[in-house]
């Protein structure tokens, strides 16, 4: 009888720690998910302008809206620095680390991302065609557990652009990156814009940083002005883009205003740290509770002209003149 007791006592005893750890854990489990703390990741393809005023914008805005690094805000930030590698073992790591939201900055962080990563919700900035991209079949009703907002510029109004500031110029080279799907999509309404107003257009890859110097030189002595796309090698190799385009006397209009601050005359282009406080908002309505599904695609809110003034002074362009022209 008092061996059946002892029994009971013990059981009752092993009942009573266990209900107290499950308690203590899902009290764990709460507290990370109700005390207003959360984890975002950043994948971001390399390093440059552009890319680095999204992400500096994306966090600025979270600040702005209360969510401060430290406090109630961890941010999960790697860098590919466009190593395809990379972006494989990072993605794979962000997919992991259970973050609120991921965010991939350009588009082959976006697509390496949504590969590794079909639980989270995903957003993607910093790119011009989701479409083209895979990233989702529809822009209205995202399709996969991804959407975010592009960086579609006005790619014809640009062409035409080039066109008002240097009406000479009859041969357009279009200088970009073929691997890149945001390069090609904007080429081919670049070939059409060119087309339309009856000029001719003249086309030149580069595949790496590398190969900037000299295919630009080459298509600089075959053409009148230069169009480049949004075009995340180019971007980042600007700076001597910049260079050849003054040796050669050749214009260059490039697609986004970090291009063009870089070694650009002019262009109609969105401000990226505005379009990183956009894909900001987009997640903070994730973490108050929306789905993806509901969040359509967005377009940047702002275009604005964009005017480097040494350059614009070098071809002999008045940049106030370029303001009347917008």
């Amino acid at each position: 009888m008092k061996h059946s007791k002892g029994i009971k006592l013990a059981a009752l005893v092993l009942t009573v720690g266990l209900l107290a750890l499950s308690s203590a854990c899902s009290g764990q489990k709460a507290k990370g998910s109700t005390d207003g703390k959360v984890k975002i990741g950043i994948l971001q393809l390399m390093d440059q302008n552009a890319l680095d005023e999204t992400r500096q914008g994306f966090i600025a805005e979270l600040k702005k809206e209360g969510y401060t690094q430290g406090k109630n805000l961890t941010i999960d930030y790697v860098n590919a620095q466009n190593d395809q590698a990379n972006l494989k073992t990072m993605s794979e790591k962000l997919a992991k680390d259970q973050n609120n939201v991921n965010v991939a900055i350009a588009t082959p962080a976006a697509q390496a991302l949504l590969q590794a990563d079909k639980k989270t919700p995903l957003l993607f900035t910093a790119i011009f065609d989701p479409l083209a991209a895979g990233l989702t079949k529809t822009l209205a009703k995202p399709s996969a557990n991804m959407t975010g907002a592009t960086d579609t510029v006005p790619v014809a109004g640009q062409i035409k652009l080039l066109h008002q500031l240097f009406p000479q110029a009859k041969k357009i080279g279009l200088l970009y990156n073929a691997s890149e799907p945001n390069s090609l999509s904007a080429i081919k309404m670049a070939k059409k814009a060119v087309a339309a107003l009856g000029l001719q257009s003249i086309s030149k890859t580069v595949a790496s940083t590398a190969d900037v110097q000299q295919t630009t030189t080459a298509l600089a002595h075959q053409v009148d002005a230069i169009y480049i796309p949004a075009d995340n090698v180019l971007t980042a190799a600007m700076a001597t883009v910049g260079k050849v385009s003054l040796d050669t006397k050749v214009p260059v209009i490039p697609a986004t205003g970090p291009m063009v601050q870089l070694g650009g005359v002019a262009t109609n282009g969105i401000d990226f740290t505005k379009l990183g406080a956009q894909t900001a908002q987009m997640a903070i309505k994730i973490l108050k509770g929306k789905k993806v599904a509901d969040l359509p695609v967005e377009q940047p809110k702002d275009i604005s002209l964009v005017v480097n003034k040494k350059f614009a002074q070098a071809f002999h362009v008045d940049p106030q003149a370029v303001v009347k022209q917008k």
